[in-house]
């Protein structure tokens, strides 16, 4: 069994899929090591374990809508292009998405992965609520309101806290977004006027190979003012981020207006390829160093781009969740997607690191990395609190794997 990219070989793992809550509390309690796995889009080994897997899509679905509170529960293990489409019928939407829209809630939210937005946070951001299996099969609530430090130090958790079985998410009023692409724009531009570029919509992406031009994806909610913004050329036809690739996949572009659920996202639901034929890494800087990243990425575009599909540029509003990569700080995220090719990838991986740790760079927990993990948890100030909460919940480091371990000081062996 591999991982979505394929390159991760899982080998003969078990799986189990439990129908219920009381049959995954079972599975829990009798494995001494256990990991969940969602959609498989993870490229790091967070998802490795020595055990067994579980799937949770195989818990009833369940979406749950609370209008006084202004919140949505749903089962962890749920899409969330299918919780989107439920939830536009009911006429409420999530503040963000990612960009590709078929990954798990509980996959998406345990790693910090996040949207595009001056304004937007982290998907884990947006949870209010966990519901999960403890290493005995015991089942723990835990809510923003009464457990505090302890739900920020919870959401984003890397799958080592226990197997998450449901989620309550903050939703708002139903919105439509109309979507433009602005080409041949000048990256020295955008990195003249990132805070006008990335502030113009209420979603924006920046797409370059690192070498002197961009293009520029706007998202903008139809019941907002427009920013008016002079950039390269307005699109005529649908595009691709990957420059020359089918847009068939992507969504609405041209300015078409539609649901929020059909636009914030890169791609349509269910169009994306079961295996996937690229390798990804991501670092979020604090926004103030995004200048000095595009200068410093300029600098090594000529090694970069020869193994470059793609690079994305986006922003993401501070939280205070423990192990988010945007914790205590507003970020720019500098996503890479790759040939797959580890041989010649890894290599400039390592360079682009050397480049931007300096600046501040925390890797996203998902994607590829050449840093250890001690370099990893000395960029986050709460590690050590992490630790702590891990010893309480998993004493005897039930729901690790190597990944976690090395990242965590009191990991289990």
């Amino acid at each position: 069994m591999r991982n979505w990219a394929g390159n991760i070989d899982h080998g003969a793992t078990p799986v189990a899929r439990p129908g219920s809550v009381d049959a995954l509390r079972r599975i829990v309690a009798n494995n001494r090591r256990v990991r969940a796995l969602g959609a498989g889009h993870s490229f790091s080994g967070i998802l490795a374990t020595t055990g067994g897997f579980v799937r949770l899509d195989g818990l009833p679905p369940a979406v749950d809508i609370d209008p006084a509170a202004a919140t949505v529960t749903v089962t962890a293990g749920m899409r969330y292009t299918d919780v989107a489409a439920k939830l536009h019928r009911a006429g409420y939407a999530l503040a963000n998405l990612a960009s590709l829209p078929d990954l798990t809630v509980a996959g998406a939210t345990a790693t910090g992965t996040h949207g595009s937005g001056d304004g937007r946070q982290s998907l884990a951001a947006a949870v209010t609520g966990l519901e999960l299996v403890g290493p005995e099969g015991d089942l723990v609530r835990l809510r923003r309101d009464v457990d505090h430090d302890t739900f920020a130090g919870s959401v984003v958790s890397l799958g080592a806290l226990g197997l998450v079985t449901r989620v309550t998410l903050e939703i708002e009023p139903s919105f439509q977004v109309a979507q433009s692409v602005h080409t041949q724009v000048p990256l020295d531009e955008v990195r003249d006027r990132f805070d006008e570029v990335l502030g113009a919509a209420y979603s924006v992406s920046v797409f370059t190979k690192w070498g002197h031009d961009a293009t520029v994806w706007l998202k903008r909610r139809t019941d907002r003012p427009v920013v008016e913004l002079e950039l390269g050329t307005p699109a005529r036809s649908p595009l691709h981020p990957v420059p020359g690739a089918d847009p068939a996949s992507c969504t609405a572009q041209l300015g078409e207006a539609g649901p929020w659920h059909l636009r914030l996202p890169h791609f349509r639901p269910g169009t994306v390829a079961d295996v996937g034929d690229e390798l990804q890494s991501e670092y979020f800087l604090p926004r103030s160093a995004a200048r000095a990243a595009f200068d410093a990425l300029r600098g090594i575009g000529g090694l970069i781009g020869p193994v470059l599909h793609v690079a994305e540029v986006r922003t993401v509003r501070g939280d205070d969740l423990w192990l988010s990569p945007a914790y205590e700080r507003d970020s720019a995220a500098f996503h890479f997607t790759w040939v797959k090719d580890p041989a010649r990838v890894l290599p400039v991986i390592a360079a682009v690191e050397e480049l931007l740790v300096p600046l501040g760079a925390r890797p996203h927990w998902a994607k590829l990395t050449a840093m250890t993990g001690a370099a990893i948890r000395s960029g986050y100030r709460r590690a050590s609190d992490f630790d702590e909460l891990r010893a309480k919940f998993d004493p005897d480091g039930k729901f690790g794997n190597a990944f976690v371990d090395e990242l965590l000081r009191d990991g289990a062996p």
